[in-house]
């Protein structure tokens, strides 16, 4: 053989082989086995096996099932520390089904569209449903080795992006213009592993960035290069046998829906199914059962005692509501294991989350979006909102004779109670429950309202030994039985639902939720957020009451000897605004609806305003509020309160406003809450509403009378003999005038409305006089005037003092928006 001709065939021979090595493939030539390629890989098998190429830094997928459904989801394992932003250590991501499809030497990883489907035997039925709606293709992989079946690809430019969204949370928050860095960003490998059904993927990612924001400042480092950690998992689906249970909407779950078309003309073609974890009895027959397999949910083994317990003892309240539904020992609290990966989908979780201000906690779930089926719980829990709970209890029973209180039991006692009733929330949100805002007035009825502490006067004193309920509520139990309560085979399911529901209501139980009780204009009159009793007026002038008893009792020995005086105004401050979530509560019973979701023919009251009678004591309630009286911070509080030394700072959310420089400013406290107060009564639906409902039955609250009676306690009231709080009155004053400017050119109510509060302005200005003897009354009518005038030429030109906004309350509880999956702001 020519020596040169077989020197240049080895030369090829090598080139090939190296070509192959690499993943390359000849032209034409055949792509190298998945043995020869992964040689020297660390290998990992598991329900998705995956070669590690420590050389590279990569990861190499197996893929063995094509067009076979999986369930995907990214986490995001290591946070950033900033309630603002909301990137949290274990925060949820979207979950897709997906699917590998393979085309030639290309994979591509698929999501089908189950938004919209055709649940029909006929294929062609299903195929013209699946054509005529998008899909989404996540990526594509060229394929580097094959072998019997198997294919293999690079997966890790996948798994090398911002999964999470945390480039849109720091753009949303304006906290600068930030980019993935691929430079700065690796392969995680600890928390990178393959189970039989689950294979989890951990990497670092890095974000570089111009201008970053006050809230990265506070929490990263190096602000313009944020590193956190985010985790892919690969999930296999929950085996058939699962039965989707239908939606009612005078029960609240969670749940999915989608478009079916291959429904009857006849029937809704929209379907609801509700959000559950899979639970089965051992014995069907027996009324009380144990489960198949349990549901078990673990705490965060790195909370601290006495915390870690209270979060064990409030989680596993919800086994009485699945005892109620015929369970024994069905729903169980474990410790999660010290070696452990918190993001593996086989752990429902109760996760201990640091960041550097109080804020939200919340509980979601990944579930099969197929079917409703919940297959992770995962509650996050904010460490810094057991420190504000314990604040409050200062500010209510705090009596420190020294550097600690003799009576620090109570106030760590009403926090850890507080926390069970937490972690009970924010489980019950992963179990498919939503809010339940109407439940406060039956009695502390369900874990899934918000709950204020409940504060009673005894004698001269607090007594807070009564602040949160010890328990689950007994909507919880017949929630849990809607949702899990297994019925005998030969059983109309529909109709057993639907007695559970309507047994529920001959109880005395209902449900109402975000959308009732969230919005400012809320209509319902029991419907509320953070609020306690039976009556929102009632409770109202009893809160008023405990807050004065607070007030007056209020002196230094609310913090410890050796803590700067300074630091009392962050105690004041939950306890001047005492009042303010039972403000809200009462204002929606001017101009309020009480309404259910009723079904025809289900029997429930479907809807009547509120009568006359208790829309006027609830404007009663909340004129007393505006009083310079109840605004006035005691002048010996005044007293007690300095600036801030060095290196003690306030959180500027924690404390009031000020315009007075670094000295306490005695007007703001009273501006932010007589504000509060006028901005409810001022909502454009609410004035929209009192004109309708005038109109309807002239006998109602009507707008002008509202605002005759507003008019009656400001300008036309002589201003108090005390000087502060003739100041605080012609404050309140002030900010009336500029309420009824604003409301008399809001283009969001109705064109009655803008012309009544047109016509209290004119009737106004006829009564003011700038020739007051008093100077201080002929300034204040002065400036009203010169409002007035320059309202009634262009309003643009009203120069109105922004008023004070309360500070920081929500979460003042904490507790968020059910989501599911988590995303996420449960305010």
């Amino acid at each position: 053989m020519n020596y040169r001709l077989l020197a240049l065939l080895c030369l090829l021979t090598t080139t090939v082989s190296q070509l192959f090595a690499q993943g390359g493939q000849g032209s034409g030539g055949a792509i190298p086995t998945i043995s020869t390629f992964t040689t020297g890989m660390e290998k990992h098998p598991g329900y998705m096996t995956f070669y590690w190429d420590a050389k590279k830094g990569k990861i190499w997928l197996e893929i063995d099932k094509f067009d076979t459904e999986l369930l995907y989801y990214p986490t995001l394992a290591q946070g950033v520390g900033s309630n603002d932003i909301g990137l949290d250590r274990g925060r949820l991501g979207q979950e897709h089904i997906v699917k590998f499809q393979r085309s030639g030497p290309k994979v591509l990883l698929i999501e089908p569209n189950y938004s919209y489907r055709a649940i029909s035997n006929d294929p062609l039925e299903r195929r013209a449903v699946e054509e005529s709606f998008a899909k989404s293709v996540h990526a594509g992989f060229d394929i580097t080795a094959e072998e019997g079946g198997r294919v293999l690809v690079d997966l890790t430019p996948f798994l090398m992006q911002d999964a999470v969204g945390a480039v849109q949370a720091i753009t949303r928050t304006r906290q600068g213009t930030f980019r993935f860095d691929p430079n700065r960003s690796a392969m995680y490998l600890p928390r990178t592993k393959a189970f039989p059904q689950n294979t989890e993927f951990e990497t670092i990612i890095t974000l570089t960035g111009d201008n970053p924001g006050a809230y990265l400042r506070e929490v990263v480092p190096t602000p313009s290069i944020v590193t956190v950690h985010q985790h892919h998992s690969f999930v296999q689906l929950p085996e058939p046998g699962y039965k989707p249970r239908a939606f009612d909407p005078r029960i609240g779950y969670g749940g999915i829906e989608y478009f079916d078309y291959a429904t009857p003309v006849s029937q809704p073609i929209m379907k609801r199914y509700i959000s559950r974890h899979r639970l089965e009895k051992k014995d069907p027959s027996a009324k009380v059962s144990e489960a198949v397999k349990p549901i078990v949910y673990y705490v965060d083994p790195g909370t601290p005692e006495p915390i870690r317990s209270a979060l064990v003892e409030g989680t596993a309240w919800w086994n009485q509501a699945f005892e109620a539904a015929g369970f024994k020992d069905a729903f169980q609290v474990k410790l999660l294991p010290a070696d452990a990966d918190p993001m593996d989908v086989r752990y429902n979780l109760v996760q201990w989350v640091h960041r550097s201000t109080r804020g939200w906690s919340y509980g979601g779930s990944i579930s099969d979006p197929r079917t409703g089926e919940i297959i992770k719980g995962k509650v996050t829990l904010g460490s810094l909102r057991v420190r504000q709970d314990y604040l409050i209890a200062q500010g209510l029973v705090g009596d420190y004779a020294g550097a600690l209180a003799p009576n620090a039991d109570p106030m760590m006692q009403m926090s850890i109670e507080r926390l069970r009733q937490l972690a009970a929330h924010e489980v019950g949100h992963t179990l498919g429950l939503p809010h339940n805002y109407i439940a406060s007035t039956h009695n502390r009825a369900s874990v899934m309202d918000y709950p204020t502490m409940v504060a009673k006067i005894k004698g001269a004193s607090i007594d807070i030994s009564d602040a949160y309920a010890k328990g689950i509520g007994e909507y919880d139990k017949w929630s849990i039985r809607y949702g899990y309560e297994q019925f005998a085979k030969d059983a109309n399911e529909k109709q057993s639902l639907d007695n559970i529901v309507n047994d529920m209501h001959k109880a005395g139980l209902t449900f109402l939720t975000d959308k009732d009780a969230r919005p400012e204009g809320s209509v319902h009159p029991a419907t509320h957020l953070w609020d306690n009793g039976a009556n929102a007026v009632d409770e109202l002038k009893r809160v008023s009451d405990v807050r004065k008893l607070v007030l007056s009792n209020f002196s230094e020995k609310k913090i410890p000897v050796g803590t700067p005086m300074a630091t009392l105004e962050e105690v004041l401050v939950p306890m001047y605004m005492f009042h303010r979530y039972q403000v809200e509560a009462a204002a929606k019973v001017v101009g309020g609806q009480a309404y259910t979701n009723a079904l025809r023919g289900d029997g429930q009251p479907v809807v009547s305003t509120v009568p006359v009678a208790e829309q006027k004591r609830a404007l009663d309630a909340l004129v007393a509020t505006i009083d310079p009286a109840f605004l006035a911070v005691p002048k010996s509080v005044l007293a007690l309160i300095p600036p801030h030394p060095f290196r003690y700072d306030p959180n500027p959310r924690e404390v009031f406003k000020r315009r007075t420089g670094l000295s306490f400013d005695p007007m703001a406290a009273p501006e932010a809450a007589a504000g509060m107060t006028l901005q409810m009564l001022f909502n454009p639906e609410r004035t929209s509403r009192l004109v309708a409902q005038s109109a309807i039955d002239p006998g109602q609250l009507s707008l002008e009378a509202m605002l005759d009676q507003l008019l009656a306690v400001t300008w036309y009231k002589a201003d108090p003999s005390d000087s502060y709080q003739a100041e605080i009155k012609r404050l309140t004053d002030k900010l009336l005038l500029q309420k009824l400017i604003d409301l008399a050119n809001n283009q969001e109510a109705t064109a009655q409305v803008r012309a009544i509060a047109g016509l209290k302005l004119s009737q106004l200005k006829g009564k003011l006089n700038a020739s007051n003897a008093n100077p201080k009354v002929a300034a204040h009518h002065f400036f009203a005037l010169d409002q007035l005038r320059r309202a009634e030429g262009n309003v643009a030109d009203v120069k109105p003092t922004n008023p004070q906004t309360p500070p920081d309350g929500m979460p003042i509880d904490t507790g968020q928006e059910w989501l599911a999956p988590a995303c996420d702001w449960h305010p």
